[in-house]
C-alpha cells in the first residue's frame, strides 16, 4: 500500500506565513505538521512508501525536507510543476498526476497534510482490509452550519455508504467527511478516468464522491478527534495547544 499526501497547495489563508514555505511543513513543537503524520503512517506493516505530491514552487523544499528524515519506508517527492495557486491542478489532478508517474498500481491511502490526529491510521487499513472495499473516514458532526461546508455521507447499518454529497444545504445525516481514503488496487481504474468523466477536481472529497456512485465503499468512523489547520488562527491554536512538551506533576 502506498501512502499518498496531498500537499500541492499554496495555503494562501496562512498568508505570509506560507507564502514561500509549504503548510505541511510548518512546526507544531518540535516536529512537523507532516511529520506527525507520518510517524504513525510510517509503522503500518502494509505501507512500503511515502509519496508526497507537491508544487514545483515548493518541491525544493519537500526534498530537502526529505533528506534529513529517518523513516523506514522510503519518501518519495512528486513536483506536479505548477507554480501558483492559480494555475494549480486541484487534488484530484495531483492524484492521478502522482499514479501516472510512478505507474502507481497498488492499494493507496491517500491523506491530507494538514491534520493533526488523535488515533492511528492502523485502525483505518484494518477496517478496509475486513471490510474488502475502498473506504473514507467519518465522524459524528452534530452541527448542520458545519455539515454544509464539508461532505456528508449516508450509511447503512453495516457503514456501507450508501450516498455522499458535498457541502448540502440539507445534510441527510451527520456523518461528515474528513479528507483520508483508502483507494484498493482494484478501483484504480475507476480513479484514472475519474476527471474524464465527470468528477470534480479541485478538493480530493470529489473523487469520494464519484467513487461512491461506482463503486462498493465503507465508511470508517473515526475513533478520536483531529485538528484542521486551515487558517492562522488554528495553527497558532495548534501550537499553542499541542507544541508544547508535556509537563509532569
Amino acid at each position: 500500500m502506498k501512502n499518498i499526501v496531498i500537499a500541492a497547495g499554496y495555503a494562501t489563508r496562512l498568508g505570509e506565513l506560507t507564502k514561500n514555505f509549504p503548510k505541511p511543513l510548518l512546526k507544531i513543537g518540535e516536529n512537523t505538521i507532516l511529520g506527525r503524520m507520518l510517524d504513525d503512517i510510517d509503522q503500518i506493516p502494509e505501507i512500503d512508501e511515502h509519496i508526497i505530491i507537491t508544487n514545483h514552487k515548493f518541491a525544493p523544499i519537500f526534498e530537502e525536507w526529505a533528506e534529513e528524515q529517518f523513516y523506514e519506508k522510503p519518501v518519495t517527492i512528486v513536483d506536479d510543476g505548477t507554480e501558483t495557486n492559480e494555475t494549480r491542478l486541484g487534488a484530484v489532478c495531483d492524484l492521478l498526476f502522482a499514479m501516472e508517474q510512478l505507474a502507481i498500481d497498488d492499494d493507496m491511502l491517500v491523506v491530507a497534510a494538514d491534520n493533526l490526529l488523535f488515533f492511528s491510521f492502523r485502525e483505518f487499513v484494518d477496517f478496509a482490509k475486513a471490510k474488502g472495499t475502498s473506504c473514507i473516514m467519518c465522524h459524528e458532526q452534530p452541527q448542520i452550519e458545519k455539515l454544509q461546508r464539508t461532505g456528508v455521507v449516508e450509511l447503512d447499518e453495516n457503514m456501507r455508504v450508501l450516498g455522499m454529497e458535498e457541502k448540502p444545504q440539507q445534510p441527510k445525516s451527520h456523518w461528515a467527511v474528513p479528507p483520508f481514503y483508502i483507494y484498493r488496487k482494484d478501483d484504480l481504474d475507476l480513479v484514472r478516468h475519474s476527471v474524464e468523466n465527470g468528477c470534480g477536481k479541485d478538493a480530493p472529497g470529489n473523487l469520494a464522491h464519484y467513487m461512491v456512485e461506482h463503486t462498493v465503499m465503507h465508511a470508517w468512523p473515526m475513533s478520536a478527534g483531529r485538528f484542521d489547520i486551515g487558517s492562522l488562527d488554528t495553527y497558532y491554536e495548534a501550537v499553542e495547544k499541542f507544541g508544547k512538551p508535556a509537563t509532569g506533576n
